[in-house]
């Protein structure tokens, strides 16, 4: 019993362009919200929040949609094959729209310049505002006109790393952001067009991730799915860590940056989602990739007692004690995603204001490490159990995040380096074992809803979470981030050591064990 390797990367190039769209998002949309638009963090955060809310219905609707599906390409292929392109599209149409309110901004589009900042002085000297560090100031009681304009953006060389002025990020970022904030107000057009195709991408994002997903299950045997797992998120670690690069080329994190134009980012990264579509459709298919998968559990004896068919799809009932297992699965990842989409959602923000580090090489050595660890990870697990690598992972990513939480922009970077690759390592660790746990529950034909299941619960953590953290980021400063996480991702380990199925079964361990002898 062999995992098809080859194969299974085909498949993850589904999985390959959502992570590349995701990072895109994940890094870029805060940075428009709050910088452009002039928004908190709590209603960047509600912002944020959008495609979670989204994801709660739709992606168990859109599982259980695609379990039925009878297509000829098969049961999840079409929802990846136009839902990528609707989204791809959107994404697009997204940045014009962030061209749009630029346009209005162009008094700062220079935010080096001088006399934008004088423009600024006079329109906020007087406004009550927040430094990052959550301390209230009104401008005029600190510096005049011509002080305040001399700030601009200094870049200072200390030691070989680059530091951003902490005057300038206390107190130029503020009032700009609030000046910002009065041109949205008085032309409210572009952030009701922003969110209508911000809209239009996240629903046609949320079609296809479940089926996207749960391709990997239809056409991997049960024992085999933790490593088949670690294959497709080593691929969607790749296109994050592309568009990462894709950031420091266009320097999406740079200060000077902070009101770039988008729209050549965001082609590319549309054109990066279109071109591994293109790979995906050319090298998979489906229905016979389901029909190898099926009839090599028939040979190994490990076949599921109902066939993965539209007719069977739903049947599948669960005894009380898997029933509880799998109520606290979902649990465990409720708290471990309240903890981690917290940082994942406000980390660029964070970084420029209190770390005043290039996020985009952070977040590649973070993706970096956990591509490493994906495929040992997948290893350990099939040696020592799903269950006991999960809980391994989850105390990595609390120290890793309690670690962080006691850095500054002083700290030395190799430091913070370093607890990135750990919180990488412990993500991919958690991420590799826990989705194969909630469906190694379910029958072949209920994969779609069980995944379902799985992102319902993701989900509804990162409906919460932005909120929360962006109001308590408001209130406190941004330092509040890193114990917020600690504590929600530390929450997982109790609700964990409850969980008493989703490992491998009886015959699947067998399965490991001809597998270990083959490999």
């Amino acid at each position: 019993m062999k995992l098809n390797y080859f194969r299974t990367i085909c498949v993850g190039f589904a999985f390959f362009l959502i992570c590349a769209f995701w990072q895109a998002y994940d890094t870029t949309i805060p940075l428009i919200l709050t910088n452009k638009f002039g928004m908190s963090q709590t209603w960047s955060g509600l912002i944020m929040a959008l495609d979670n809310i989204l994801a709660l219905f739709m992606l168990p609707l859109f599982g259980a949609i695609s379990d039925k599906c009878t297509s000829k390409l098969g049961r999840r292929t079409p929802f990846i094959l136009i839902g990528t392109i609707a989204a791809a599209l959107s994404f697009v149409a997204l940045s014009l729209v962030d061209g749009l309110q630029l346009s209005h901004l162009q008094a700062v589009a220079k935010i080096d310049d001088a006399q934008a900042l004088s423009v600024i002085y006079q329109q906020e000297k007087d406004v009550q505002l927040i430094t990052p560090e959550g301390e209230s100031f009104v401008l005029a009681d600190i510096y005049t006109e011509d002080e305040f304009s001399a700030i601009r953006s200094q870049i200072q060389s200390e030691n070989g790393k680059t530091v951003t002025n902490h005057a300038y990020t206390n107190y130029v970022v503020p009032a700009r952001q609030a000046f910002a904030a009065g041109v949205t107000r008085e032309q409210v057009l572009p952030l009701v067009l922003f969110v209508v195709f911000l809209l239009v991408t996240l629903i046609a994002m949320a079609t296809f991730r479940s089926p996207a997903v749960a391709l990997m299950p239809d056409v991997t045997m049960k024992p085999l799915r933790s490593k088949a797992n670690a294959i497709i998120n080593l691929m969607g670690s790749a296109g994050g860590i592309l568009v990462l690069g894709l950031g420091m080329v266009f320097a999406t994190s740079s200060v000077k940056n902070s009101l770039m134009p988008y729209t050549g980012f965001f082609c590319t990264i549309a054109g990066i989602m279109l071109a591994a579509l293109g790979i995906f459709m050319l090298s998979v298919r489906e229905p016979l990739f389901v029909k190898d998968r099926e009839e090599k559990e028939r040979e190994f004896g490990i076949a599921d007692e109902e066939e993965a068919s539209a007719e069977n799809a739903g049947k599948n009932k669960l005894g009380a004690a898997q029933r509880r297992s799998l109520i606290f699965i979902l649990a465990s990842i409720v708290l471990w995603f309240m903890g981690y989409n917290a940082v994942t959602s406000k980390y660029s923000v964070y970084a420029s204001n209190i770390l005043h580090k290039d996020y985009n090489m952070t977040l590649i050595i973070a993706q970096g490490a956990a591509i490493l660890a994906y495929l040992p990870v997948g290893i350990v697990a099939s040696k020592i159990g799903r269950k006991k690598t999960i809980i391994a992972g989850v105390v990595m990513l609390a120290v890793a995040f309690l670690a962080a939480a006691l850095m500054n922009s002083d700290s030395p970077t190799l430091l913070m380096n370093c607890m990135f690759a750990l919180a990488g390592i412990a993500w991919a660790t958690i991420n590799v074992n826990s989705f194969p746990m909630v469906v190694e529950m379910c029958s072949g034909a209920d994969v779609g809803r069980y995944t379902g299941f799985y992102y319902t619960a993701s989900m509804a953590a990162q409906v919460i979470t932005p909120i929360i953290s962006g109001f308590l980021m408001d209130r406190f400063g941004m330092r509040i981030l890193f114990p917020y996480a600690v504590i929600f991702v530390a929450l997982a380990i109790p609700t964990m050591l409850l969980v008493k199925h989703g490992d491998s079964r009886p015959e699947a361990k067998k399965g490991l064990e001809a597998l270990d002898e083959d490999m």
